[in-house]
């Protein structure tokens, strides 16, 4: 390492410390809230914190599979190192083959022995050859091996329904068809669990250029054949709006509700406001980790409004509906290739992650899955690569933290925040989730997106038998602060002690740009 690297180590190291345990700072912002414990609400569904993994840039090769032959330590190509940190978040489903990537994706070339598979060019993302070396029996099985559900994505844009329908026979069928067959000869004899099936991917987009009414007759035609055994469920997921196109969603649900279990939502966080020059993910001022805020902050709205209209031709609410991709999407770092979407990850992305999180804790009625972009080495990613490094980024340890509402109740949180304001923008300094889980503990997560001010947090607590509080929170000395391969650990979590119970209220003090998970005991 280098001695300014270990300086900056040092020093982050110690300020990240003192952030986590240190009192009020001078400038503080007074929060309170009230927690409604013997009101609980939905379940928190574990898909919720699912992952997406498209055939992009480093995000599957070098990622996820290196192949048997590789120095990489791995596991019939997976590598090991990866699994590991995948298993100790607890993913509960992972979304593949894209993206963009599905639509120009025809299964049958990613099957059979790897040296005879064609060689294709990833016309979406980069313009780079695809070996088909990662295809539908590698996914299948990573996704046993980490412990995940399965989330594929079909191919609508240039596909046919008997090309999907005879993919999901080859996945699922018990029978001695001759495609069934075709599974068994590739080494695969027991059918595997195809938990959701998504109809095509942003079809008003990559996956077609299609207007709604014409993808919704599509989705009608393609989603019939999608068929599965008796006694077996796959989720069918329609190729929902993007942001806020709202006729999107009306035409969709008014043509298709009674054909569909999921309606999917894609938005990103874009800080500049901009798709041309998006900004750097390290190098920014205040004002743009402000403009991130209220751009991430919209997710909230875009939830309300298409659940409402979902609401009009669905009031039961049996169609969920699937944020399965979202996060924030910087300019990519220098010297990369443009069609990777190679990324840094810095204590912005993960305050980020944790106030989007806390938005799909309220909604957990509707929003019943979610897919973050992306898993390994592109955009908003849990972990980077290189070569044979691995570093878990601050948003990874985000998911780390969040780790108890998997499955957990919702309960009704209300809080009261300042605005934190810079310019033009303006958003609640903090952000709040709480739920009960199955063995009866309940977990507060709070997000303090103020980058200098810590926050006291009073919450008067109903129906909370906990008598105190304990925890962990991630912040840093910086809002640019980042885990590098030569410091791995300068934004990871620390014990939180600066929490209490008296009576029946809650009291915390949260640092400035912090994310802090607590335990009521």
């Amino acid at each position: 390492m280098k001695l300014t690297t270990l300086k900056h180590a040092l020093v982050a190291g110690l300020a990240t410390a003192a952030l986590a345990t240190a009192g009020a700072a001078v400038a503080q912002t007074a929060v309170t809230g009230a927690l409604r414990a013997d009101q609980p609400g939905a379940v928190i569904q574990p898909e919720v914190y699912g992952q997406f993994a498209e055939h992009l840039g480093r995000g599957i090769y070098e990622g996820v599979w290196v192949g048997e032959d590789s120095k990489i330590p791995n596991t019939k190509g997976y590598r090991n190192d990866v699994v590991a940190a995948l298993k100790q978040i607890h993913v509960p489903v992972v979304r593949w083959p894209g993206g963009c990537f599905a639509d120009d994706y025809h299964w049958r070339e990613g099957i059979g022995p790897r040296d005879k598979r064609p060689t294709k060019v990833n016309v979406m993302w980069g313009g780079v050859e695809e070996p088909n070396s990662f295809g539908t029996n590698e996914f299948m099985d990573f996704a046993e091996l980490i412990g995940a559900k399965t989330y594929v994505a079909g191919n609508v844009g240039s596909g046919t329904p008997q090309e999907m329908a005879e993919w999901v026979e080859y996945m699922v069928s018990p029978t001695k068809s001759t495609i069934a067959n075709q599974r068994r000869a590739n080494g695969r004899d027991k059918p595997w669990k195809l938990d959701f099936f998504g109809v095509g991917n942003e079809n008003w987009g990559c996956g077609g250029q299609m207007t709604a009414a014409h993808y919704t007759n599509l989705y009608r035609n393609f989603a019939e054949f999608v068929r599965v055994p008796a006694g077996t469920n796959t989720v069918k997921v329609a190729s929902g709006p993007n942001a806020e196109d709202y006729a999107w969603t009306e035409t969709l649900m008014a043509g298709a509700a009674n054909n569909m279990n999921a309606l999917s939502l894609h938005y990103y966080t874009i800080p500049t406001g901009s798709w041309k020059d998006k900004g750097s993910a390290t190098e920014f001022n205040e004002q743009l980790w402000a403009d991130t805020m209220v751009s991430t902050m919209r997710m909230e709205e875009l939830v309300t409004k298409h659940s409402a209209i979902m609401d009009k031709y669905d009031p039961e609410k049996k169609v969920g509906l699937y944020v399965d991709e979202w996060g924030i999407w910087h300019n990519v770092e220098p010297g990369t290739n443009p069609g990777f979407l190679y990324q840094q990850n810095t204590m912005r992305d993960a305050v980020v992650a944790g106030v989007n999180l806390n938005i799909f804790h309220k909604h957990a009625d509707r929003v019943r899955l979610t897919a973050i972009a992306q898993m390994v080495n592109v955009l908003q990613a849990m972990i980077l690569t290189d070569k044979e490094k691995m570093v878990l980024t601050p948003t990874y340890w985000v998911y780390d933290l969040y780790k108890p509402f998997q499955g957990a109740t919702s309960l009704p949180l209300e809080i009261s925040s300042p605005n934190y304001t810079l310019g033009k923008s303006s958003v609640p300094a903090v952000s709040a989730s709480a739920a009960r889980d199955t063995a009866g503990v309940v977990h507060l997560a709070l997000v303090n997106v103020d980058p200098n001010k810590s926050a006291t947090v009073t919450i008067k607590l109903t129906g909370v038998a906990g008598k105190a509080a304990k925890g962990r929170v991630l912040t840093a000395s910086t809002m640019a602060a980042h885990n590098t391969f030569d410091a791995p650990n300068l934004v990871k979590p620390a014990a939180f002690t600066n929490a209490s119970i008296k009576g029946d209220v809650l009291t915390a003090t949260l640092p400035s740009k912090s994310v802090v998970v607590l335990d009521l005991n």
